[in-house]
């Protein structure tokens, strides 16, 4: 047996058990340290933006949203998957902004990556905040968009709903607490910063 820490996790055999609209579900057999193998089940995803956008007296937006595997709404960020595989990260946290709440933005910076649940799944969501908001037109894109409620929370009140398990969802749990932090002095990423960890693999299918 190798050292800890320094056997190799190499796919010996994969085969597709469903290809969708959104996510892909392939099994893997990986080679295990003891010697043998094991089967891996993951589900790929396209990956996904979400924004913590702050107006001038920190108060941030949120979205009511129905999310049917809990079979109830959620507060949320506005988020969304990414367009394409070529799609420029900031770009689509732009879209999905204008979109679900009407909004633009001149000053974006990267706060954290999300992997959503890395047991299973390769999805990682890119948080971004956005700050100097303005008013664009929305456009809707579907029944589920129609239904969103939108409201603005202090960032502090967002943060105690968080904390508190009023608002659960992974990506806006971990933008939140990152947006206070960069709010009390830590500096964020640029925009543009490097996203080594974006998924790809579903998306290669599209082509």
């Amino acid at each position: 047996m190798t050292e800890a820490g320094a056997h190799e996790f190499r796919t010996v055999s994969s085969r597709d058990v469903h290809i969708g609209r959104v996510v892909g579900l392939r099994v893997d057999e990986v080679a295990m340290p003891g010697g043998g193998t094991a089967l891996r089940e993951v589900v790929e995803h396209l990956g996904a933006v979400a924004v913590v956008a702050l107006d001038d007296d920190d108060q941030v937006v949120l979205i009511h949203q129905y999310r049917h595997p809990l079979g109830h709404r959620l507060w949320e960020l506005p988020a969304g998957l990414l367009d394409s595989p070529d799609e420029i990260p900031v770009e689509g946290a732009r879209r999905e902004l204008a979109e679900e709440v009407g909004l633009d933005a001149s000053r974006w910076s990267t706060l954290v990556d999300v992997a959503a649940s890395p047991g299973f799944t390769d999805e990682v969501v890119r948080v971004f905040l956005a700050e100097d908001l303005s008013t664009v037109d929305r456009d809707l894109q579907g029944d589920e968009e129609a239904d969103l409620v939108v409201k603005r929370f202090p960032l502090t009140e967002a943060v105690r709903m968080a904390l508190a398990g009023d608002i659960i969802n992974g990506a806006a749990v971990a933008g939140l607490l990152a947006a206070q932090a960069v709010k009390s002095g830590t500096t964020p990423r640029p925009a543009d910063a490097p996203w080594p960890d974006r998924p790809h693999t579903f998306a290669a299918r599209q082509n």
